[in-house]
């Protein structure tokens, strides 16, 4: 099955750019391209693309509104937002908008397609690293309370699972560290997303730390 890419970027260097590396593989195709937030929403909602390729910073409307209708409107739709730089200011701004991960603009080909495929995948595409640092510098206390109350719906297991996410570990890591099968981790990770209404294990970081489960630093 072909992935089909939306690419948004306000610079017509980047999207001819990116459409280069995506239509190279035989598994991508782009949809649509679009210059603005605005033209991304009315083209993800017309066609209904499996990924958008979303730049943050452009004009009529931001990246992280157009993620926060996308992300809203089309729950199969993922997103991949495009940034400058790997601390980006509004990068939380986006995950927290229902963004799937983030990749540099610079990045290397290979690695953009690592991460556009990981993403389709519903794979975490943001390093443990970048979201610690992330986190460090942008948590808030906003759904804090909300979060934390929203816990008591997992098991004990099942927290531990989410902790282990939130660390960066992979299924095999924490199918080693709980002493359990990786097909009995994939079934955890499985109904914490479910249980916790999270679209991926991005979000599942997010929330282990918004919660107050895992804490920056730790």
């Amino acid at each position: 099955m072909t992935g089909r890419v939306l690419i948004c970027d306000d610079q017509e260097l980047v999207r001819v750019g990116i459409r280069m590396i995506v239509d190279s593989q035989p598994d991508l195709a782009v949809a649509e391209e679009a210059a603005d937030g605005a033209a991304a929403v009315e083209a993800a909602l017309r066609l209904r693309p499996e990924l958008v390729l979303m730049d943050v910073r452009m004009p009529t409307m931001d990246g992280i509104e157009a993620t926060a209708k996308i992300c809203a409107a089309l729950p199969d739709t993922r997103v991949l937002i495009i940034t400058t730089f790997d601390l980006d200011e509004y990068a939380y701004s986006a995950l927290r908008a229902g963004a799937s991960g983030f990749l540099v603009k610079d990045a290397p080909a290979d690695e953009m397609l690592v991460a556009m495929r990981g993403v389709l995948r519903g794979d975490s595409m943001v390093s443990p690293s970048v979201t610690r640092r992330l986190l460090d510098r942008y948590l808030g206390e906003e759904g804090g309370a909300e979060h934390a109350a929203k816990l008591d719906r997992l098991t004990e297991r099942e927290k531990d699972v989410l902790g282990l996410i939130a660390r960066g570990r992979s299924n095999g890591e924490i199918a080693e560290q709980l002493y359990i099968g990786e097909t009995t981790v994939k079934t955890h990770v499985g109904r914490v997303l479910a249980k916790l209404e999270l679209r991926d294990r991005v979000h599942a970081v997010v929330f282990a730390y918004e919660s107050g489960l895992v804490r920056p630093g730790s």
